[in-house]
């Protein structure tokens, strides 16, 4: 086995990648079915290995010899004794739990040893009916999502194999044509999700990652139709709402009668119904009712589909632990989430079943090539002297708003003058300036949805070929032919924004196929972190930031 020396491992599951080596690529490559990327310290890239990326990694079919070989290739005199036995430790827990219907029965059926150390450690006691012997409990049949839910978080992932109720009839196909009369047909890594969604004799819950741009609705649409069950779609906005519906109506054989919106002003059920996170979780108080949760028992649901999974909020994991009969599907470009909740993902709507990774379907020309770039931009004199006697959160707002960064956008868009662009940021008087001195239309949350939707169409059409907008951009907005985007300032040190933002660039484009994304950011200040933070789940994607100083743009 030849060693080839480019990671340090570390006690605490770190690993730190010398982006320097020759074989960095190769590493970062190898290591990323089953590490996540935390930040980059000069000259080393820091990766975490946890129980959940192990165990994703196992969900997806990547063997556990295959990650220690790779451990033991790329790490600096080998693999530490210490993290390879804990590493063994995560994975030989993984299958070892399971979930079953015996005689009308929930049970837990495990190793003992393991139902031991849940016993002594008093883990998920209250669902707990009785223990029949050392490998069997009686588990009450509402604890079905909470047990699943309590383990993980242990340490403990638990295999669901008890099964789902296939819920009410919906007769949808696939179209081979669209209703404009254009070809269509499933891509081939589609067709792979799909049957990822199958792989189990049960089938019925997971999680596929698919890159923004290659179709993740229509891969939806896609396991909807191989179920022929009525469905529940959770969507991030009233507009990715839409979206959905345009997407089923075009591209299946169901009627507009059987689709029902429930978001904004509408109230509609139908056997295909689209809500958003925002309307199931709105409610009159802090101690009030969540009303229109009762969505998820309106009908008999045989699918649900959590699109933008990453962002599910709190009260709709709790829900979602309630109705683990309902076959489940989440749908995402990454799975990061800021909150830590990863392993309710995991525990309730199920493992990674399928991912794709974003530089593979650049290279097979599914998305646009992205050329992503970091300006530092100097602060002007008198907000230097303003930056100094701030506190620590205004100072991050202060750069973030730096007045300079006007200029650099403007040189920015006279390099690709012509193309369609996207000017994004966090603060809305800064981009209210922004839109009043380049003279452009301002999206924010303010902006009603008929407006949006009317100079979305202008933009799409080419009437329009600049728009400056608020975090609304961030999901679920399709603007095909954006080929520029340039943040003007992000959410802290949020991975998942800056992916999403990125996002908006890569459905393919016409000839060359490239996109560019700027980010701007006040040179010597503390939003040069947070700028770092955003990047690293691109830089995990395989992207690298060029650096460059705002004279260069604007020569």
């Amino acid at each position: 086995m030849q060693h080839k020396g480019v990671i340090i491992m570390q006690r605490d599951m770190t690993l730190l990648l010398d982006r320097h080596a020759p074989t960095a690529s190769e590493a970062r490559l190898a290591i990323s079915p089953f590490t996540e990327l935390l930040k980059v310290l000069g000259q080393f890239e820091v990766y975490e290995c946890t129980p959940l990326t192990i165990w994703n990694a196992l969900a997806l079919g990547v063997k556990s010899e295959r990650m220690l070989n790779i451990l033991h290739i790329y790490c600096r005199g080998g693999l530490p004794s210490a993290c390879e036995a804990q590493i063994k430790l995560w994975m030989s827990r993984y299958g070892k739990l399971k979930l079953q219907l015996i005689e009308e029965e929930l049970q837990l059926v495990g190793d003992a040893g393991l139902m031991q150390e849940i016993e002594a450690n008093h883990i998920a006691d209250s669902w707990v009916l009785q223990r029949r012997s050392a490998e069997i409990w009686l588990i009450k049949r509402e604890g079905r999502g909470f047990v699943k839910q309590e383990l993980a978080r242990a340490g403990y992932p638990v295999q669901d194999e008890v099964g789902y109720h296939d819920g009410e009839n919906l007769a949808i196909e696939l179209g081979t044509a669209t209703r404009g009369g254009k070809s269509f047909q499933l891509r081939d890594y589609q067709r792979k999700a799909i049957a990822a969604f199958h792989r189990d004799r049960l089938g019925g819950s997971g999680v596929i990652v698919l890159p923004c741009g290659t179709g993740k609705t229509v891969t939806g649409i896609g396991v909807l139709a191989s179920l022929q069950t009525a469905a529940l779609i959770v969507t991030s906005s009233v507009t990715s709402a839409k979206q959905w519906q345009a997407e089923l109506l075009d591209k299946t054989t169901i009627s507009a009668q059987e689709i029902g919106i429930y978001c904004g002003k509408e109230r509609v059920v139908g056997k295909v119904t689209i809500a958003t996170y925002t309307i199931l979780t709105h409610r009159h108080s802090k101690t009030g009712e969540y009303e229109h949760m009762k969505l998820f028992s309106e009908r008999d649901w045989g699918l649900i589909i959590y699109d933008e999974v990453q962002l599910l909020p709190a009260p709709i994991f709790r829900m979602t632990a309630m109705i683990q009969a309902t076959r489940r599907l989440g749908l995402t470009a990454t799975l990061i989430r800021e909150d830590g909740c990863a392993n309710d993902v995991f525990s309730l709507v199920g493992p990674k079943l399928y991912d794709m990774n974003w530089k593979k379907a650049e290279d097979q020309s599914y998305i646009a090539k992205v050329h992503c770039t970091e300006v530092r931009v100097a602060l002007p004199q008198h907000e230097q002297q303003l930056y100094a006697a701030s506190a620590a959160r205004q100072r991050l707002r202060i750069a973030a708003e730096n007045s300079s960064k006007t200029k650099v956008v403007s040189a920015i868009m006279q390099q690709h003058a012509g193309l369609p662009t996207l000017i994004i940021g966090q603060y809305i008087e800064q981009l209210r300036q922004l839109a009043t001195t380049l003279k452009l239309p301002l999206l924010t949350g303010s902006t009603s949805y008929e407006q949006r939707e009317a100079i979305f169409k202008q933009f799409r059409n080419g009437e329009i070929k600049a728009l400056v907008v608020s975090r609304i951009a961030n999901l679920a907005v399709d603007l095909p032919d954006a080929c520029v985007a340039i943040q003007v300032s992000g959410s802290f040190g949020s991975r998942q924004e800056e992916a999403q933002r990125i996002g908006r660039l890569l459905r393919p484009k016409q000839g060359r196929n490239e996109a560019w994304f700027y980010t701007l950011v006040t040179d010597q200040s503390k939003e040069t972190e947070f700028a770092l933070k955003r990047g690293m789940f691109m830089l995990e994607q395989g992207y690298l930031y060029r650096c460059v100083n705002e004279q260069e743009v604007l020569v």
